[in-house]
């Protein structure tokens, strides 16, 4: 009989639909799971700061490590490139949509349509630059907080639009709220954004072996080689640098983007 395997994962709401997915996924396949929630150090930042590389995944991989948990569910974007060695991401599963959404306090807004000034809230680099490339007039200003905090303070009037992950908002049951999907050619997605990472360890055969059955193929080409492209630049998820790729008939293709003056 296959034993069951505890989930780490955060306790945010996202985190916790990313990981209820995983455990419904593995149940199809007679694998039993319980989920373990874990804080991390992004859960416990002051809600007005930015968060540091690795923040939301460095407790859950320490308890990985230290066997309280058996595997754990992150945003593929979230985790460092220099992956511990004794770990293993066993699964991408199918990726959602990696690109970026405009949520606008003004429904059917665009971005060339945001009047001129406006305020857009976000706590990206990443996405700053790229929309100061095209619309330098806008006035970019830090928003933080999780999905739903963002549409509620852009709803009571802090900010005009909020730039959010297509993913992020559709799997939250919030994709009415999108004005506009931005090309990936204006903004470049973060590398890894809208797939999941299901990570364990590496000498853990029997988990190894329970979680790739989720593994989607061109989802890991794909993703790997967006996390190999950042890695090679000394980037990392909190540096101005886009990655989409894609796998279509076994072929690879990577477009990317990076904020002209930025350097590691």
């Amino acid at each position: 009989m296959t034993r069951s395997f505890r989930i780490g994962t955060r306790g945010s709401a996202l985190a916790l639909v990313q990981a209820n997915w995983v455990a419904a996924r593995l149940a199809e396949h007679g694998v039993p799971t319980e989920l373990v929630i874990i804080r991390t150090e992004g859960d416990d930042r002051p809600i007005d700061t930015a968060w540091g590389e690795g923040a939301f995944v460095g407790r859950i991989v320490g308890a990985l490590l230290d066997r309280s948990v058996d595997l754990a569910v992150h945003s593929a974007k979230d985790v460092p490139t220099d992956e511990d060695t004794r770990l293993v991401v066993a699964a991408y599963p199918p990726r959602e949509d990696p690109r970026d959404a405009l949520v606008c306090r003004v429904r059917g807004t665009t971005l060339a349509t945001l009047p001129h000034g406006a305020r857009v809230g976000t706590d990206s680099p990443r996405r700053t630059a790229f929309l100061r490339a095209v619309r330098p007039d806008l006035r970019m200003h830090p928003l933080h907080g999780n999905v739903d905090t963002r549409l509620a303070k852009l709803d009571r009037g802090d900010s005009d639009a909020l730039v959010l992950a297509v993913a992020g908002l559709t799997r939250l049951g919030h994709a009415d709220r999108i004005d506009e999907v931005l090309p990936a050619s204006v903004v470049a997605s973060a590398p890894g954004q809208g797939s999941l990472a299901i990570q364990v360890r590496a000498d853990d055969a029997e988990a190894v072996a329970a979680v790739v059955r989720l593994d989607d193929p061109d989802t890991r080409g794909a993703v790997e080689a967006e996390r190999a492209l950042l890695n090679a630049t000394g980037g990392g998820c909190r540096s101005p640098i886009g990655a989409i790729g894609r796998v279509t008939d076994g072929v690879l293709e990577l477009v990317a983007g990076a904020e002209r003056t930025w350097t590691p």
